[in-house]
């Protein structure tokens, strides 16, 4: 199987969702599904089919986490250097609006741009990859072509 790469911050977050999932989602709806059988016929119980529907809901993403969390290959960033890789975070300039970003190139499990993580493979990113401080890259993206130019590259 393909391994899955990963920020320490983001597998951390995966194993605390995963831990919360188990040690209080779970039995809590454990609980809600007797509480709905007590109140009588389960065919039209729309508490218990809201539960159960729940309950499906919360041990497909256990599995799905620990798919995730057993494939993932933790890549610690402060022990890397050089040129845009995995865990760099990458400030850019774009060079039509002047306009400066800064994002970190992170696992598609653990990617947020609203947060300023991107995913690896993200057309941006793609183009970043292999690219030092100073050079400027063309990227296609849905919204069409954009020309930045890398300003700072860091691993933290």
């Amino acid at each position: 199987m393909e391994k899955i790469p990963m920020t320490p911050a983001g597998f951390a977050a995966l194993e605390s969702e995963l831990k919360m999932l188990k040690s209080e989602e779970r039995p809590a709806i454990i609980k809600a599904i007797a509480e709905a059988r007590e109140h009588g016929d389960l065919s039209e119980n729309a508490e218990y089919h809201s539960a159960r529907e729940k309950q499906s809901f919360i041990e497909g993403r256990i599995k799905e986490l620990e798919m995730i969390i057993g494939r993932a290959e933790v890549i610690d960033p402060t022990r890397l250097s050089g040129s845009i890789k995995f865990g760099a975070t990458v400030t850019l300039i774009d060079e039509d609006t002047e306009e400066e970003k800064t994002w970190k190139i992170v696992g598609e499990h653990e990617a947020s741009i609203e947060n300023g993580l991107l995913n690896i493979k993200s057309p941006i990113a793609r183009a970043l990859i292999g690219k030092e401080e100073g050079d400027s890259v063309e990227v296609r993206t849905p919204g069409g072509e954009r020309s930045y130019e890398v300003i700072r590259i860091l691993f933290s």
